[in-house]
């Protein structure tokens, strides 16, 4: 076996991140690691690489064991490890990150020529032919992937860490790393894939390992399991069916509308739509990358300027130009890049959590330290944020965790319409079905809901209705039994759709 771990154990003050797990690696495998955020697997990971040190149990390499106590330490050894987030540096030249630290040299200085050719040299394996002195962010994230683990691979040689390679790659990019990878697996390295995306995981591994709590649940070969088989050891019960929960509840749903939005638009950027919102609906918003999703969100929470068009309620006209006034019309907005846009890092989950009512509520009149804790232990307990400690830093939690946090900011608002673009991107099967259930439990009290998703059967699952937006227009709607993925397929890919139209 080229890697073996036994009963490692890790644990952080009020925390057991890993309790007694076991995990093998085969030379020539590439083995899943799954679970929920907070299961363990950053932290195995992190224990494996140096960036932790165990508190018990052995790690054994080629049969000898080892101990690194750093991530240098790691690759010396031969373990290297690609991010999501790929942790190379865009303002140096492909060549310059390639060779980073080992830099050819020539009468004591960097050989430039020497150094674009080994680049040159070691991208030619991966089959991969671009111009190694541009500068690294002048590629594309598929690029840049593929350009960490040719780096890794080159330092590091047998065991390559994958941790979600493939969150912000589309199709055609997964495929192209996949057939690198593969050709990884037949050169013998053992490969470790942390993914969220099941049909990847049954693609691509060849055995699966699931930790749940910090423990191992089991290790199976991937074909020998099946996917309701799987999410149960992940979540440790059977993934509940929402579609028909979602549909019954719709029922009941007020049909009489709560907002309009008459001929909004913005030129160059969304032609102008209408939309009306009920009282406790969920709407949601299908389309491909870059059909106007994320820009209708954005012109009706303010951050993009209307051209054409106005808002209205039952008492008149609506201000939402801005976030500030979108904010004060009772508007919440958790935007798709959480990272980014939605968390900061370095406060804690309290802080984050009020952070939105506190500017709503102005500087001049600062909420006292016991109702922030009031507010923030709230909103732990209600969506189950796992943390801690309400004052931990919120980067340091999970994905999911960190995508909760942003919800509590709403909902401690409590606005009357919440836009949630992409809300389960990049979060474990479990979070996933926990904010599903949350967006259901809210639209009960009567707040609307307009979610934006790329996944199909997410917006089957939740909405009441669904528009379909195609080259910058809202060309379709479905509503009821007509939501089906394969409907939304259809107008999706159906030309000349007419705006709002109900489609079959």
């Amino acid at each position: 076996m080229l890697l073996s771990i036994r009963s490692l154990s890790k644990e952080f003050p009020g925390t057991k991140a890993l309790q007694g797990v076991d995990f093998d690696l085969a030379a020539g495998e590439v083995h899943a690691l799954l679970g929920e955020n907070g299961a363990g697997k950053s932290t195995l990971i992190k224990c494996l690489t140096g960036a932790y040190r165990r508190d018990a149990g052995e790690i054994l390499l080629d049969g000898a064991p080892i101990d690194p106590a750093s991530t240098a330490e790691a690759q010396a050894l031969g373990i290297g490890t690609v991010y999501q987030e790929v942790n190379l540096l865009p303002n140096l030249t492909v060549a310059q990150n390639l060779t980073f630290g080992r830099e050819p040299r020539r009468f004591g200085m960097v050989d430039r020529k020497a150094q674009s050719a080994k680049a040159r040299e070691l991208l030619a394996q991966y089959g991969i032919d671009i111009d190694v002195e541009r500068d690294l962010g002048a590629y594309s994230v598929a690029i840049r992937q593929i350009v960490a683990i040719a780096r890794a691979v080159e330092i590091s040689g047998k065991v390559l860490i994958l941790d979600e390679p493939t969150a912000s790659l589309d199709a055609a990019e997964v495929k192209m790393l996949f057939s690198i990878v593969r050709k990884l697996r037949e050169q013998g390295l053992g490969i470790i894939f942390v993914s969220h995306f099941l049909d990847q995981v049954f693609e691509l591994s060849d055995r699966l390992t699931v930790l749940r709590n910090g423990r191992k649940i089991v290790t199976e070969r991937t074909r020998d399991i099946d996917r309701l088989r799987l999410i149960s050891y992940m979540l440790g019960r059977e993934l509940e069916e929402t579609a028909r929960e979602q549909r019954t509840a719709s029922n009941s749903k007020d049909q009489k509308p709560m907002l309009r939005f008459e001929q909004l638009g913005c030129k160059g950027v969304i032609e102008p739509f209408n939309l009306e919102v009920g009282k406790g609906e969920v709407i949601g918003l299908a389309g491909l990358l870059g059909s106007g999703r994320t820009e209708t969100a954005e012109l009706i929470f303010g951050v993009r300027s209307a051209s054409t068009g106005a808002a209205q309620d039952d008492t008149g006209r609506i201000s939402h130009g801005n976030p500030r006034e979108a904010i004060a019309a009772g508007f919440g907005f958790t935007p798709e890049d959480r990272k980014v846009d939605g968390i900061v890092a370095e406060l804690s989950v309290r802080e984050n959590i009020i952070l939105a009512l506190q500017a709503r509520r102005g500087w001049a009149a600062p909420l006292s330290r016991a109702e922030q804790e009031r507010l923030a232990e709230h909103y732990i307990r209600l969506l189950d944020i796992r943390t801690s400690s309400a004052d931990k830093p919120v980067g340091e939690l999970s994905g999911g965790n960190q995508q909760k946090v942003v919800l509590a900011r709403w909902l401690a608002m409590n606005p009357r319409f919440l836009i949630l673009d992409e809300p389960t991107r990049g979060i474990d099967v479990g979070a996933h079905a926990e904010i599903l259930r949350l967006i259901h439990e809210i639209t009960r009290e009567g707040m609307a809901v307009l979610l934006i998703s790329s996944e199909l059967d997410e917006l089957v699952a939740a909405c009441d209705r669904v528009i379909v937006v195609r080259d910058r227009r809202h060309v379709a709607q479905l509503s009821g039994d007509r939501i089906t993925s394969e409907a939304i397929v259809h107008a999706i890919a159906q030309p000349g759709a007419a705006s709002h139209t109900e489609a079959a």
